[in-house]
C-alpha cells in the first residue's frame, strides 16, 4: 500500500511545484482566468478517511521545506503545513466553499488534513461545477452552476493586475504597483492566522456548527470598537458584550480617535492604536511550532489551534478564567432557559418558592443544550402570566462586577422590584427582570430581557456582589384544585366520616373521569367536523389564488431540504415547479386551524397584483399544516446588499433610487389602490425583495392588517419589528403612516450603507437618527451619504435631496408625515419635500420620565411576532 501512496504524494508536490513559488519570484495568476469546480482541475483530492473531505486546489503557497527521502525511497520526515485555496467541501459534498486552508500531507500513507481558516461564500455553497472567473476588468466572481453569482470581489474597473496567495494565508488581488487592492484579511469569517489583524468595521461571525458553514448571524460576533478594545458580544437588541479588553484610559484628546485593531501574533493578541502596542493589554498564546489559527467557535468560545502530533489541537481557549470568563460565564453555556453552577453543572431554571415546573430539558442526556417553555407565553393571555424568582442568580457576566454589567445595559434605576416586575408584565416581549439591590435594601437596578440565556447561580466558590434576583415571565396553567365536601354529620363517628369520604370522592373521581372523556370524545368530533368544514370552505372559495397539493409541494422542495430564512412564522424553502419556475415556500407552524377570517386576509392579499409586490401564487392547506407559495426572488433581501460588512455588492446610486423608487410604489398601492386598505406593518430590508435585474418587492403579510377604506385609523395589537416600529404604536391606535415611518428608516438605512444600531460606531454615533439629527444642526447632512460608496460621494448633492425625504417621513407626529402617493411624487420630481421639518427625532416616551426606560425596553426586545424572512 505505500508504493502507491508515495507516487501519489510526489505528483501532489509535483503540480504545485508548478503553480506556487515564492513571493520574490512574482508568479502570479493573470486576468481571464477560468476554474471549473470539478474532478478535472489537476490539483482534486478526497480522503475518505476524513469525513469523505474532497479539495480541488487552485493555489498553493507556504515554508518550501521538502521531505527528507532515505535511500530506500521511505520518508524520513514531512513538511509543515502550509495555505491553500480553491474548492472545499467535507461530508457528502453535495456543495463548495471557496475558501483558504491550511493543509497537511502525511507521507507515511497517513491522511491530507485541511482546515478552513476563510471562505468567499459559507452563507450560499456552490455546486459541482460551479465557476471562478478572474475577469479581464479585474474581478474575482463566483457563479454557481446555473449561472447565478454567488460572491464578487467588485473590484471591476479598479486596474487588477492579478491574483495571488500569499505565504501567510491571505489571497490578494493587486494592481501593477503591486499595491493590495482587494484581500481576504479585510473580509474575516471567522477565523484569524498568525499575523492577521481585526480592524474596527470588522468582526469575527461563528458558523452555525462544524458541519453547518452558516453564519450564526444572530447569536455571537468579536470586532474591535474604536479607541475602546476588543469586545465579544452575544445577539441582543442591542447586542450586550459577554468578554471584553477594554482600553479606555487611552487619552484620545492628545490624537485623536485611534485607529484601533487586534493583531493575531505568534505568542498573543494584542491591541494596537496608530500602530503602538499596548502590552499589559493583551492575551498570551503559546509560541507556534507549527502551524495556527484562532477561531470563534459557535459556542462563543475564542480557541486556538495548532497542528502538533498529527492533528489540529486547542492550544489556547482565550476567554477563560485567566482572562476574565469562568465556564459558566458564557452566554450560552448551559443554553437558554438553563441555569449554570459549579464546573458547568446544567440544570432548568426552578423557582425557589414553588413546585411546579415552567421549563423541561430539551435533551435529558446533554443539559447543556439548554431548556424550553413547557408552555409558551402568549400576549393574549397576559392574565394567566405569573413571575417566579429565582435567587441568588445573575446573567453571564461580562465585566469584574454586576453592578457595572448592570449600568452596561439599558435599565431603570433606583426603582423597588415591584416596579421592575411591573414593567416587565406590561411588556409582551419581556420574558424576564434581573433585579439588583444597590441603592438600599428596598431599591436597585432592573434590567429587562427579552430572551432568556444562561442564568449562573452563586454558589460557594463565587459570591453575589449585588445581591440580584431574576424574575422570570411564566405561563400559568395550573388547574383549579377540586375541592369536594361531603354532607357529613357532627355526631358521626370518626370511622364513619372517614369511611363516607373516601366513597364520595371515588364516585366524584369516576363521574369526573366519565366527563373528561366524554369532553375530549366531543372535542376530536368537533375538530374533524371543524376540519371537513374548513376544506369545504377552502374548495368553495374560488376567487383564491391555485391551491398546491402537498405530494405536488414535496417534490419541488426536495422534501423542504433547501432552506432560503427563517422566523416566528415558520420556515422559507425554495422549490422548482414542474413547469421550471422557481418558488419560495413559507411552512406556518403554529398557527392551529385555519379559520375564515385567515382565509378572507389570504384571499385578499392573493388577489392583489403589483409589479412591486411579490406574488403570492398559491398555497396548500394539508392536514393541520398551512404552506404559502410564492414567486422566488434570486438576489435574496436588501439586507444582504446594504450594510457594509455584510453586503455582497457596492450598490451604484442609480440602483438604490430604483429600489427606493420600487417600495413606495408598492406601498402606495396597498395603502391607497387595494379594495381595502392594507397596512404592511413590518417594512424592513428583510422583507423587501430583490430579483435578478434588481427590481424591489414588499414581501411577506404575515402582519398585515386589513382596514376599510373609510377607517382613518384602527386599533390592534403592538406588531413589528423594534427600530421600525413609529412612535404612536404605544397608543395601540394607528395609521398607514406607521409604514410611512419604517418606509423612512429603510430610506436612511440604504443612504448611509449602516444599521440603526451600530456599537462599531463611536459612542455618540451608535444611533443613526441621533446621527441624522446632529448633522442637520450642524449643516452637514453630506456626512451621512455611505462612506463606502464612491458613486454615494459623486451623487452627494442628490443623496442629501434623499435623506430629506427620510426626514419627512420619519416625523414624530405622524400627521406630518406624507402619504406613499406623495413620496412617489417627490421621487419622481413632480413634488417638493415639505421646507417645515422637524429634525427632533426624539421619541416623544422621552419626554416625561415615568415611562423614560420604555425606550430601552423597546431596544432590547428582539422581535418574536415576525414572520420568516
Amino acid at each position: 500500500m505505500k508504493a502507491p501512496w508515495l507516487t501519489y504524494c510526489f505528483l501532489f508536490l509535483n503540480c504545485y511545484s508548478t503553480i506556487a513559488q515564492p513571493p520574490s519570484s512574482n508568479t502570479t495568476v493573470d486576468l481571464s482566468t477560468t476554474w471549473s469546480n470539478n474532478k478535472s482541475l489537476p490539483n482534486s483530492f478526497t480522503y475518505f478517511d476524513v469525513d469523505k473531505t474532497t479539495v480541488r486546489v487552485i493555489l498553493f503557497r507556504g515554508p518550501l521545506d521538502e521531505p527528507l527521502i532515505g535511500v530506500m525511497g521511505e520518508v524520513l520526515y514531512t513538511p509543515t503545513p502550509r495555505f491553500a485555496c480553491g474548492f472545499y467541501c467535507n461530508g457528502n459534498c453535495t456543495s463548495f466553499l471557496f475558501a483558504v486552508f491550511i493543509v497537511k500531507r502525511e507521507f507515511d500513507g497517513g491522511s491530507f488534513y485541511p482546515q478552513v481558516v476563510w471562505s468567499a461564500n459559507r452563507d450560499h455553497p456552490v455546486s459541482d461545477g460551479a465557476i471562478l472567473n478572474l475577469t479581464t476588468t479585474g474581478e474575482l466572481v463566483l457563479q454557481d452552476v446555473d449561472g447565478s453569482t454567488v460572491w464578487t470581489t467588485n473590484t471591476t474597473g479598479k486596474s487588477v493586475t492579478g491574483l495571488n496567495l500569499t505565504d501567510d494565508g491571505n489571497l490578494v488581488l493587486f494592481d501593477i504597483n503591486n499595491s493590495t487592492v482587494w484581500q481576504s484579511f479585510d473580509n474575516p469569517t471567522d477565523c484569524l492566522v498568525l499575523g492577521q489583524a481585526l480592524i474596527s468595521g470588522q468582526q469575527l461571525i461563528p458558523s452555525v456548527s462544524s458541519t453547518n458553514w452558516t453564519a450564526q448571524k444572530d447569536l455571537f460576533s468579536l470586532q474591535v470598537i474604536p479607541n475602546q478594545g476588543l469586545f465579544a458580544y452575544v445577539g441582543s437588541n442591542p447586542p450586550q458584550e459577554y468578554f471584553s479588553i477594554n482600553i479606555s484610559f487611552y487619552n484620545s484628546n492628545d490624537k485623536g480617535i485611534g485607529k484601533s485593531n487586534v493583531t493575531f501574533l505568534n505568542g498573543s493578541l494584542s491591541i494596537f492604536i496608530f500602530s503602538q502596542m499596548y502590552a499589559d493589554k493583551e492575551i498570551a498564546i503559546p509560541q507556534a511550532s507549527s502551524a495556527q489559527y484562532m477561531k470563534l467557535m459557535p459556542d462563543g468560545h475564542l480557541r486556538v489551534f495548532e497542528w502538533l502530533q498529527d492533528d489540529w489541537l486547542v492550544v489556547a481557549d482565550l476567554f477563560t478564567e485567566e482572562n476574565g470568563l469562568n465556564v459558566c460565564d458564557y452566554p450560552m453555556a448551559c443554553g437558554r432557559y438553563g441555569i449554570c453552577s459549579g464546573n458547568q453543572q446544567c440544570s432548568c431554571l426552578v423557582s425557589s418558592s414553588s413546585r411546579l415546573e415552567y421549563f423541561r430539558a430539551e435533551n435529558d442526556r446533554q443539559p447543556n443544550l439548554g431548556c424550553s417553555e413547557i408552555t409558551p407565553l402568549a400576549c393574549n393571555a397576559t392574565q394567566d402570566q405569573v413571575f417566579i424568582q429565582i435567587e441568588n442568580v445573575s446573567y453571564f457576566l461580562s465585566l469584574p462586577n454586576m453592578e457595572s454589567y448592570f449600568r452596561s445595559l439599558p435599565n431603570m434605576e433606583s426603582v423597588d422590584v415591584e416596579t421592575c416586575k411591573q414593567a416587565c408584565a406590561n411588556n409582551c416581549l419581556c420574558k424576564a427582570a434581573l433585579f439588583g439591590y444597590y441603592y438600599s435594601d428596598s431599591s436597585g437596578d432592573c434590567v429587562l430581557l427579552s430572551e432568556v440565556l444562561t442564568m449562573i447561580n452563586f454558589d460557594v466558590d463565587r459570591t453575589n456582589p449585588t445581591n440580584s434576583s431574576a424574575f422570570l415571565k411564566v405561563q400559568n396553567v395550573r388547574p383549579t384544585p377540586l375541592v369536594l365536601y361531603g354532607p357529613f354529620s357532627p355526631s358521626s363517628s370518626k370511622s364513619r366520616s372517614t369511611l363516607g369520604v373516601i366513597v364520595a370522592s371515588s364516585i366524584a373521581s369516576v363521574v369526573f373521569l366519565l366527563g373528561t372523556i366524554g369532553f375530549v370524545i366531543y372535542l376530536i368530533r368537533k375538530r374533524r367536523w371543524a376540519t371537513q368544514m374548513e376544506e369545504e370552505y377552502i374548495d368553495e372559495s374560488l376567487e383564491m389564488p391555485t391551491r398546491f397539493s402537498y405530494e405536488e409541494l414535496k417534490p419541488a422542495t426536495e422534501n423542504f431540504n433547501k432552506k432560503l430564512g427563517e422566523g416566528g412564522f415558520g420556515a422559507v424553502y425554495e422549490g422548482n415547479l414542474e413547469d421550471g419556475s422557481k418558488i419560495a415556500v413559507k411552512c406556518l407552524q403554529g398557527l392551529g386551524q385555519v379559520n375564515k377570517s385567515f382565509l378572507a386576509e389570504v384571499k385578499s392579499i392573493g388577489s392583489i397584483h403589483h409589479v412591486n409586490l411579490v406574488r403570492l401564487r398559491g398555497f396548500c392547506a394539508w392536514k393541520s399544516q398551512r404552506f404559502l407559495v410564492y414567486e422566488f426572488m434570486c438576489n435574496g433581501s436588501l439586507d444582504r446588499w446594504i450594510y457594509h460588512g455584510d453586503r455582497k455588492h457596492v450598490l451604484e446610486w442609480k440602483c438604490r433610487k430604483k429600489i427606493i423608487l420600487d417600495v413606495a410604489k408598492g406601498l402606495a398601492y396597498l395603502h391607497e389602490e387595494c379594495r381595502q386598505k392594507i397596512i404592511h406593518l413590518d417594512i424592513k430590508p428583510q422583507n423587501i425583495l430583490l430579483d435578478s435585474d434588481f427590481n424591489a418587492k414588499v414581501s411577506d403579510f404575515g402582519l398585515s392588517k386589513l382596514i376599510d377604506r373609510d377607517q382613518t385609523h384602527v386599533m390592534t395589537t403592538m406588531r413589528g419589528t423594534p427600530g421600525y416600529m413609529a412612535p404612536e404604536w404605544l397608543s395601540l391606535v394607528i395609521t398607514e403612516k406607521v409604514d410611512v415611518y419604517s418606509f423612512g428608516i429603510v430610506l436612511l438605512k440604504m443612504l448611509c450603507g449602516r444599521k440603526i444600531f451600530d456599537r462599531s460606531q463611536p459612542k455618540e454615533s451608535w444611533h443613526l437618527l441621533a446621527v441624522l439629527q446632529k448633522c442637520w444642526e450642524q449643516g452637514m447632512l453630506v456626512n451621512m451619504v455611505d462612506e463606502y460608496s464612491e458613486d454615494m460621494q459623486t451623487h452627494a448633492t442628490e443623496v442629501v435631496e434623499m435623506i430629506k425625504v427620510a426626514s419627512w417621513c420619519l416625523q414624530c407626529d405622524f400627521t406630518k408625515r406624507p402619504s406613499m402617493s406623495t413620496v412617489v411624487k417627490v421621487l419622481e420630481g413632480t413634488t417638493k419635500v415639505d421646507s417645515s421639518l422637524d429634525y427632533n427625532f426624539t421619541n416623544p416616551r422621552l419626554q416625561h420620565k415615568p415611562v423614560e426606560h420604555e425606550k430601552d425596553i423597546t431596544q432590547l426586545m428582539a422581535s418574536a411576532i415576525s414572520g420568516p424572512r
